[in-house]
């Protein structure tokens, strides 16, 4: 958001894009920010302290369009950095020389260094493989070489909330945590972000607004899923 597209401060992205920014390089920044972050973080986790400490990684689901191994390999790229102290081979491979080395004692700080995962888990979107094309300029946002999407078939995966990229799949929050535990070796997980928003009605009384049965039914559904999971 800050250095891919812009949208967030320092508001920075590659020219070109048609997108308001003050300049940048939307093909590395990205990639040299979050490097530094997780080395930020893993030389915080050495650090003398008392507590335990964690990592929260924002974690859209996605459903592979089908069972094609090219469809399920777009849809499953996750955080192997803190675990392995690696970046995924997949991205190795689709960044190459874009994409920062650790240096092997980095790495020794990096695989492990979580006494508990945070997940922020709001939606899920369809995923597919979007092959390669040399007319798109590198970039973060296009690096990985998929095509994700809200509906298959012309159908919603779940209605839309407010926000123009929400749409409301619980069991999206039962196979990320499913995934995550089979994964990466069962981790202490905090569901640190989770809900819905709506469109505001201004026709609507206080007294109706605040009758909300579809937030109700959202986190009754979402903690039904959460439930299944540890079951």
């Amino acid at each position: 958001m800050g250095y891919a597209i812009g949208t967030f401060a320092p508001g920075r992205c590659s020219s070109g894009q048609q997108l308001n920014c003050t300049g940048g390089d939307s093909a590395r920044e990205p990639y040299l920010v979050t490097h530094h972050l997780l080395l930020s973080h893993a030389a915080v986790v050495q650090a003398s302290q008392k507590g335990l400490i964690g990592i929260t990684l924002v974690s859209h689901w996605f459903e592979p369009i089908s069972e094609a191994p090219h469809h399920r390999n777009a849809a499953t790229r996750f955080m192997e950095p803190i675990t392995s102290g690696h970046y995924p081979h997949s991205m190795r491979l689709l960044v190459g020389r874009r994409l920062p080395k650790f240096k092997e004692e980095d790495s020794k700080l990096l695989a492990g260094s979580f006494d508990f995962l945070g997940l922020n888990y709001y939606t899920t979107y369809y995923a597919s493989y979007g092959g390669h094309n040399n007319s798109v300029k590198a970039s973060y946002v296009t690096d990985p070489r998929v095509n994700q999407s809200p509906e298959l078939n012309g159908v919603l995966i779940g209605p839309q909330a407010g926000s123009d990229w929400s749409y409301v799949y619980p069991k999206g929050i039962h196979d990320l945590l499913v995934y995550v535990k089979e994964k990466y070796n069962d981790p202490i997980i905090y569901i640190t972000e989770n809900g819905v928003d709506e469109l505001d009605d201004p026709n609507l009384s206080l007294v109706e607004a605040l009758n909300d049965t579809d937030r109700i039914d959202y986190y009754h559904r979402h903690i039904c899923y959460v439930q299944a999971a540890i079951k």
